[in-house]
């Protein structure tokens, strides 16, 4: 419940205060985002599966999304900065599709 308020908070935060992101930070966004979700849900499919640990998924959670970031900066100084952050969206994404099939099967099982 304290996790449902508190993500309307920030979506009303977010709609009312209208933030925006400095310039320097947007390559790094999405691969945030993406790295943020493979945490996400893979917390959801730890709580289905009965092993969730909530230090465990904070320090995934800031992990994923300092891992994410490192490798695209390092990208962006070696200049191939496109190819890894398709690499790492390839990556998360994977995980993400894995975590999200493990869920599906641990709901609509029979």
């Amino acid at each position: 419940m304290i996790a449902v308020v508190a993500l309307l908070v920030g979506v009303v935060l977010g709609v009312v205060l209208d933030p925006s992101v400095p310039v320097w930070l947007l390559p790094y966004l999405p691969i945030a985002v993406v790295a943020a979700l493979d945490a996400v849900f893979g917390g959801i499919r730890a709580k289905l599966d009965g092993i969730f640990d909530d230090r465990q998924f904070v320090v995934s959670f800031i992990s994923n999304v300092l891992v994410a970031a490192l490798i695209v900066f390092l990208g962006d100084q070696l200049g191939v900065g496109s190819l890894l952050s398709i690499g790492v969206v390839v990556v998360f994404g994977v995980r993400i599709f894995g975590n999200v099939a493990a869920i599906r099967r641990h709901l609509f099982r029979a």
